[in-house]
């Protein structure tokens, strides 16, 4: 009687144990990850409204608009050069541009959102090779490109998205809010307007995943499966888990720190930051 008692002690110690074991690994994977500082680069960027993680140059490039009207044509746009470390390799490494915001990359080229139209840039030489104009467009916003090279581009004044392929241009959605931030991942399309996030389905219909981030939602990056990071030009950064729950990561509004287009390298998962009018940019490691 005694050695079955014992066993039996025995027995839902051993239960017990696996049943806290199984909650601890359920509270870790349910966490919502926190924004470490890893770095500021200097403030010699120009109004920095976009960054993107180039990972075969180890490099990040940033779009300056350098002026106080971000849709006006005044030829002091660029692109700049900051490394890994935060140190700004060259502030101008691309001049001549007007507007200039979002960017992505295709094929050894870097295509730049600039008011009416995209500017293509051969990295390698560091320099623009030609724009392709978008009829009608005044106010190019950010970019995404598909592993075909298909170009999908918003335009924030005329509140349209558009699909530019073998540099025509065709309207896959208009009549949109504030139409920013755009997203090709994993043959799907994620469009960021006035405050949610939506996707884009096969017929142009718009599918709500999340709303009610304010500050104007600005860039959107995947971090992992079906979940992704949102910043809002006005200064929050959210994260974005599967289920659709919106989680704040930071808030620098009260600061009057923006938080424009940000970049992502998910290796090493860093947040990249462009703080606009304050002219730098802000690693964070997130954990």
């Amino acid at each position: 009687m005694k050695l079955i008692l014992f066993l039996g002690v025995l027995f839902l110690a051993a239960c017990g144990g696996s049943s806290d074991k199984k909650t601890t690994e359920q509270t870790d994977s349910a966490k919502t990850p926190e924004l470490v500082l890893k770095w500021e680069s200097d403030s010699s960027l120009k109004v920095p409204e976009s960054v993107l993680f180039d990972k075969a140059n180890q490099v990040l490039y940033v779009s300056n608009i350098d002026g106080k009207n971000a849709w006006e044509a005044d030829g002091k746009g660029s692109i700049g050069k900051v490394g890994l470390d935060g140190k700004v390799i060259t502030a101008e490494w691309v001049s001549g541009l007007q507007g200039p915001k979002g960017m992505g990359m295709f094929n050894g080229k870097l295509y730049v959102a600039d008011l009416g139209n995209i500017v293509v840039i051969d990295i390698a030489a560091g320099k623009i090779e030609k724009s392709i104009p978008i009829e009608g467009a005044t106010g190019l916003n950010d970019i995404s490109i598909d592993p075909n090279g298909v170009i999908y581009v918003t335009e924030m004044l005329s509140k349209k998205l558009y699909k530019v392929e073998n540099d025509k241009a065709e309207i896959v959605l208009e009549n949109l809010k504030k139409p920013n931030g755009v997203l090709f991942y994993e043959n799907e399309l994620y469009l960021l307007d006035d405050g949610g996030l939506y996707k884009v389905n096969q017929d142009k219909s718009l599918s709500l995943i999340v709303d009610g981030m304010e500050g104007g939602t600005d860039g959107i990056e995947n971090v992992q499966g079906n979940e992704f990071i949102v910043s809002c030009w006005e200064g929050a950064l959210w994260y974005i888990k599967a289920d659709g729950s919106k989680h704040l990561l930071m808030d620098t509004r009260a600061e009057k720190r923006s938080t424009a287009d940000i970049g992502f390298d998910p290796e090493t998962k860093t947040v990249y930051v462009p703080t606009f009018f304050r002219n730098t940019v802000v690693a964070y490691e997130l954990r």
